[in-house]
């Protein structure tokens, strides 16, 4: 009788262990099909455009006929757009940085008070902080050239210190990189938010309590608590700055502060068969930002990137 019943509990155990495992693979052919919009999306929509993309920057001149192209391996057009537009590549990564380093000097206060000063304002200081997002990009740009033109009150009150030697601020890279700043600002205060606000205050609390003073608690327990928020910030402020087109045609002169965006948008829609150019430059740019995220997150990164 023992053993009857040891053989059917067996049975009734391997019945449950093949139950199980068919309950897995549903689960992971589930897990398949909720994924597969999100793949098609991006294959058709992110990949399927950057391969076309790659191919028109190899493709060549088709002689006798000025502006047809043949499809080629002309890596020459990499070496022509590089040697011809460098100065624009290096304006768009200086511009670029710069606007990421203001922006993180003014979006740490910010998303600290937020985080552990603002009390019941906080919501309010977050709204403040997304609002910019219900308006068009553009719009904002325009809205900020009026803010630095000639009349406006930055300038005015800089000519009334003595302290604006050229005059105006528009036309300038200080404009430029302004504008970089106040647009992306809210792109580096968000994830730093977000850090902080998840951090265990008891965590800081103990820096006093092991008599640290208010510095040294920020630098050895709060700075290293907030880093994955600040490497998603850059980031995120660091590659769509380095790429933009937008500041730097509003706020910018036509030659001094041209950025590299700037460049490839007037070869696509402006010069006859600009496009090789247009795609050499769009590659070059995006592999110099993967290089430099690259390096950037290995020497800063975290396992806790947001």
């Amino acid at each position: 009788m023992s053993i009857a019943h040891g053989l059917g509990a067996a049975a009734g155990t391997g019945g449950d262990g093949a139950d199980h495992a068919k309950g897995g693979r549903r689960s992971s052919r589930t897990a398949y099909l909720l994924l597969l919009p999100g793949v098609l999306w991006l294959v058709v929509f992110f990949v399927v455009p950057l391969v076309q993309l790659f191919t028109v920057s190899l493709q060549s001149d088709f002689p006798g006929y000025p502006g047809y192209y043949y499809r080629d391996v002309n890596l020459g057009n990499y070496v022509d757009a590089f040697v011809e537009f460098w100065p624009h590549m290096v304006r768009s990564l200086l511009f670029g940085g710069l606007a990421t380093f203001f922006a993180f000097v003014l979006a740490y206060p910010l998303a600290y008070a937020m985080a552990f000063k603002a009390g019941r304002w906080r919501n309010v200081m977050l709204i403040c902080v997304v609002a910019p997002f219900f308006t068009s990009f553009i719009l904002r740009t325009i809205a900020w050239r009026q803010i630095l033109s000639d009349e406006g009150p930055v300038a005015s009150t800089l000519r009334t210190l003595h302290l604006l030697p050229g005059g105006h601020i528009t036309e300038t890279w200080v404009a430029v990189v302004a504008g970089l700043t106040y647009n992306f600002l809210p792109f580096m205060v968000l994830p730093i938010y977000a850090s902080l606000e998840r951090a265990d205050p008891r965590v800081i609390e103990a820096g006093g309590d092991l008599y640290a003073n208010g510095f040294t608690t920020f630098r050895t327990v709060t700075l290293p608590m907030s880093l994955p928020g600040v490497l998603a910030g850059t980031l995120l402020t660091f590659i769509p700055a380095a790429g933009d087109y937008v500041n730097a045609e509003l706020l910018g002169s036509d030659r001094s502060t041209k950025m590299v965006g700037n460049v490839i948008e007037s070869q696509f829609f402006r010069v006859p068969g600009g496009f090789d150019t247009a795609a050499a430059l769009s590659f070059t740019l995006m592999a110099i930002i993967l290089a430099l995220v690259f390096v950037y997150v290995r020497r800063f990164g975290t396992e806790e990137l947001l």
